[in-house]
């Protein structure tokens, strides 16, 4: 018989969870049991890889310590890992015995969680530990408590060892309709193989590489679609522009959502518009793209959209109230 214990804690001297650990596996060891003790902190890098080792085990016990809240980072890691590269069907024949000990609160709510979270896996499971400890050298040097640890690792070893039949859970039911839910069904060497890429550090890094090549890519066809965009801004201006005859002025239309301004000077007859920066315009306007688009299709004015306060502006008010006469748009 083999049963393999993940330990999810930090691997503190202190920590009660490796007493327990150790005393397990000290009265497992007696009955002749090949124990496997793999410390998630000291395979952090390695973690996707470690559903594999699910394989050689006839159970499991997960032991973690709450330090304040939860399970802890390395355990749910490892529990997203047998999820994505775990071989299903082996997990159906693998009985999970958790372990969790706090020294603050939801010591229960954790063993349930653990629980939960390996039936939705497939798998069996026993009750297990769920233990307060406010002084962990008060729980060693305690003898019953020692006692009733004897009983639970040969009580484990009992239910292993004679492979008793354990009652069905309705978590099956959600596991079915995760599984449902899965776009790419995998096979579990498929599996073992994507948790071997995942892993590997220099394959992770050459594809964070090549999506950051694909996104700066893809950003530059956008600036290329959005400066398309905005001169043809500077076109709808220029093609509906109405000259006032004597008329000198400058505009500066700020978009807001899009951060760039819209810088219009006119000069009698001539027209000049560009992106950029004017300290002494006559009319400062701030607006949104929407709006923008808007007054280009024809559909609002910009002294109509100042009344209704859609946009706001400052200067010269009678040049804004000429806008509206040096730039006729057609209705769209």
């Amino acid at each position: 018989m083999k049963i393999n214990i993940y330990y999810g804690g930090r691997g503190l001297i202190e920590d009660p969870t490796i007493y327990i650990i150790n005393k397990i596996t000290s009265v497992l060891e007696e009955l002749r049991v090949e124990v496997n003790r793999i410390n998630l902190y000291e395979k952090k890098n390695e973690i996707s890889l470690l559903p594999k080792t699910l394989k050689e085990a006839d159970a499991i016990i997960l032991a973690s310590t709450i330090e304040w809240f939860g399970i802890g980072g390395y355990m749910q890691q490892f529990l997203d890992s047998c999820w994505l590269y775990a071989d299903k069907n082996k997990l159906q024949s693998q009985i999970m015995y958790p372990i969790i000990t706090s020294n603050s609160f939801e010591e229960r709510e954790s063993v349930l969680y653990l629980r939960k979270a390996w039936e939705l896996l497939g798998g069996k499971t026993l009750n297990g530990l769920s233990i307060y400890i406010s002084n962990h050298v008060d729980f060693e040097m305690n003898s019953e408590y020692s006692d009733l640890l004897e009983e639970e690792a040969e009580r484990l070893y009992r239910h292993v060892n004679k492979n008793k039949v354990l009652f069905d859970s309705s978590t099956l039911l959600h596991r079915i309709n995760l599984e449902k839910n899965r776009t790419v069904e995998l096979s579990p060497q498929e599996s073992e193989q994507l948790s071997v890429y995942v892993s590997d550090e220099k394959y992770v890094k050459k594809q964070k590489e090549d999506i950051e090549e694909l996104t700066q890519m893809f950003k530059s066809m956008l600036d290329k679609n959005e400066g398309t965009s905005n001169h043809l801004y500077i076109d709808k201006f220029k093609d509906n522009f109405k000259p006032i005859e004597d008329f000198s002025g400058s505009f500066s239309l700020l978009v807001e959502d899009i951060n760039k301004t819209l810088i219009i000077e006119i000069e009698n007859k001539e027209f000049k518009s560009y992106y950029g920066i004017k300290e002494d315009v006559d009319v400062i306007i701030k607006a949104n793209k929407t709006l923008l688009n808007d007054l280009v299709l024809g559909r609002t004015t910009l002294h109509g959209s100042f009344m209704a306060g859609n946009i706001s502006a400052k200067g010269d008010f009678q040049k804004l109230k000429d806008f509206d006469k040096l730039f006729e748009f057609k209705t769209k």
